[in-house]
């Protein structure tokens, strides 16, 4: 199973990111997925869901109106538009794969996890 994540960067506050999360066809055309960050010192903490058909979608508190979770064509490509970014959205974002079909927000609810992409957002 291979998840890769893409699209992180630095940019200034009030800038654009999208990022993109590329999955094993198999093993996430069936499953939500789900965006999660780390900043350094910090936990990793969820962002944003997608269940398996792209039909409902579920964001963090302190993304949500900013961020916008979707889903390619064939379901096993993951995307996060992130607008209106602040400095606190630096962190590493992960891309994972759910046990479920619905959308969820706890940690053990992935099953695979991608490497991580950096955003750097400066004030």
């Amino acid at each position: 199973v291979q998840l890769q994540a893409s699209g992180g960067g630095l940019v200034q506050a009030g800038d654009s990111l999208r990022l993109s999360c590329a999955a094993s066809r198999r093993t996430s055309s069936n499953n939500a997925m789900g965006w999660f960050r780390q900043a350094p010192g910090k936990e990793r903490e969820f962002v944003a869901s997608i269940s398996w058909n792209g039909g409902t979608t579920d964001y963090a508190d302190n993304v949500r109106g900013r961020f916008v979770i979707s889903r390619g064509y064939g379901k096993s490509t993951m995307y996060l538009q992130m607008n209106s970014l602040k400095p606190e959205d630096t962190a590493v974002y992960y891309c994972a794969v759910s046990r479920f079909a619905n959308t969820g927000r706890g940690l053990t609810n992935y099953a695979y996890w991608g490497q991580g992409t950096q955003v750097t957002v400066s004030s």
